[in-house]
């Protein structure tokens, strides 16, 4: 009686893990279907689409998550490996392929790039005109969402809307349609492939409300570097103040979320930009990409050929990942791909050392300064290897409280390293460069007095520190500097090619500035993204290559 009773017990953890094991083995696959074959039995491809999931074994009505009919022809939905090959086997079947998770690419410009400071449009052409014709063009953008209560995106003196225009503005828990208006005239959200790779648990964090509110701060950014209006004394903390404006600045904006906070979802685009060409846009902007892919199971490649089928501009990043080469995204002949330069303008920073060097980094430190007093600096103060990366729990309080740290670029995020100096006990940092990164400086809001520096500066400050018997370093910084020069320079971290998919296709396209980018922010996150970060700020500065997508 006892072994059978064991058995019993062994039996039942099993039954769930299989239970387990099956609803794990579900995943999302999009379909692509021969759009000719539908038997006239059918009213509609949503029907046929369902019947045909409805005659899988294990199928659940709940497995249809999207129908394609405009940007695709055919339907993304949960199914097991086995359901997906018995699809592949079917005639009426052209391909099934698993979702891609794609990620997103994370003032001055418009002066810089030789822009009309009153209208936002090129000197040499007639204002009155073009302006008359931007005020009608609608620019769509797929990305984290929008805050629609952003000053760049009040609609003061822009006509009626489009007549020709269809989409909408959602309802959402966070989100009421009356938030539109003639500047923001559409937001949207879509999270069913989201959702099924969260396993539907996504609605319980208040972060992620199914809504078009943006609670990252991307989207936001980029619709508004897109097509901002007029923004007057606008700046991060005191940096880069001035008038902010979008390159289209009488353009207006269709906001349609598709990233969440585990990626974007290829299921998600598609249905986006299906509905983005039903509404009636005019341009799309991605900001997104999850490197090469053949064009046939790339979803953003499909989604934009039908947009560019349908006189549709599309302009996407070429990725963050360089400068290595074949590192690019989006690298499809009918979209435009664009990769990231700098600007005429720095922030700059300075290390002064014990012994008399100083060295100039960036940052965009604006909180109360260190004085002019030399405090002690370290390097690799921890408990274990990784503290010269100043990893989360990695640095030792008693050997780093009140002094500045010198940490090494790489691993965690840049603002991260700079929080758990400060969580330790350090008064400030000096983020160093290594040979991954070069000369590359990215000006950060940090938590803490910080500085970046290139490689070789960050090699002599770790030689000062290692060979000094007491080493100091005070931190000062300098605000905004105009007019640097030479600019533009391709972005270290801008995707280069040659092209995996076509190699005879030069990409990217074009570069634009995206470096240092100031555009409007999202107060549901501190200008760093860190959870612990409680400043708002209704401007950012970001670099990478979403700002010139736009």
């Amino acid at each position: 009686m006892g072994s059978v009773s064991m058995a019993v017990l062994c039996f039942i953890p099993l039954v769930f893990l299989s239970s387990c094991l099956s609803v794990m083995a579900k995943q999302t696959y999009i379909v692509h279907m021969k759009q000719q074959d539908k038997p006239f039995s059918f009213s509609n491809h949503h029907d046929w689409y369902s019947a045909q999931l409805q005659a899988l074994p294990s199928a659940t009505p709940d497995s249809l998550l999207y129908t394609y009919t405009t940007a695709y022809h055919g339907f993304a939905a949960s199914l097991d490996p086995d359901q997906a090959d018995m699809l592949r086997r079917s005639d009426a079947v052209l391909d099934v392929y698993e979702e891609t998770v794609y990620t997103l690419h994370t003032t001055r410009t418009p002066g810089f790039l030789g822009l009309d400071t009153e209208s936002g449009l090129w000197a040499g052409h007639n204002a009155q005109d073009l302006d008359q014709a931007s005020y009608d063009v609608v620019i769509g953008v797929l990305d984290t969402g929008v805050w629609p209560e952003s000053k760049s995106f009040d609609d003061t003196g822009m006509p009626a809307i489009p007549a020709r225009w269809r989409g909408e503005c959602e309802s959402g828990p966070d989100f009421s349609p009356s938030l539109c208006n003639r500047k923001l005239i559409g937001a949207r959200s879509f999270s069913k492939g989201y959702q099924m790779a969260s396993g539907g648990g996504y609605l319980k964090k208040p972060k992620e409300a199914e809504s078009p509110r943006d609670r990252d701060g991307h989207g936001t950014h980029t619709a508004s570097t897109a097509a901002g209006s007029h923004v007057g004394n606008a700046s991060l903390l005191g940096y880069a103040s001035g008038t902010a404006r979008g390159m289209a600045n009488h353009a207006r904006v269709a906001s349609y979320k598709v990233c969440w906070s585990i990626g974007c979802f290829a299921s998600d685009i598609l249905a986006a930009i299906e509905s983005a060409i039903s509404d009636g846009v005019d341009v799309l902007s991605l900001s997104l990409g999850g490197g090469s892919a053949p064009y046939h199971h790339d979803s953003i490649a499909i989604g934009a050929f039908s947009a560019m089928e349908r006189g549709i501009f599309v302009s996407c990043s070429a990725g963050n990942s360089g400068p290595r080469r074949f590192s690019l995204a989006n690298e499809a002949p009918w979209i435009m791909t664009v990769g990231a330069g700098t600007l005429d303008r720095d922030f700059p920073a300075f290390a002064q050392l014990g012994n008399k060097k100083q060295h100039t980094g960036v940052s965009l430190y604006s909180g109360q300064g260190m004085g002019n007093k030399p405090v002690g600096l370290v390097y690799n103060k921890g408990s274990n290897s990784s503290s010269n990366m100043c990893l989360t729990g990695s640095l030792e309080p008693s050997l780093v409280r009140g002094k500045v740290v010198v940490c090494d670029r790489g691993i965690n995020a840049r603002v991260e390293k700079g929080a758990v100096v400060r969580d330790a006990g350090g008064i400030g940092m000096i983020l160093a460069n290594t040979a991954e990164s070069g000369e590359e400086l990215v000006a950060d809001s940090h938590l803490l007095p910080a500085v970046a520096v290139g490689r070789k500066t960050g090699d002599l400050i770790r030689e000062y520190v290692m060979s000094d018997p007491n080493p100091t370093a005070v931190l000062s910084f300098g605000g905004t500097v105009l007019d640097v020069q030479p600019s533009p320079v391709v972005a270290a971290f801008s995707s280069r090619g040659p092209n995996l998919v076509a190699p005879q296709i030069l990409k990217p396209d074009v570069i634009g500035p995206g470096v240092n980018i100031l555009a409007a922010w999202s107060e549901a996150i501190g200008p760093t993204g860190l959870e612990k970060d409680t400043r708002k700020t209704q401007f950012n500065i970001m670099s990478g290559n979403f700002p010139p997508t736009a």
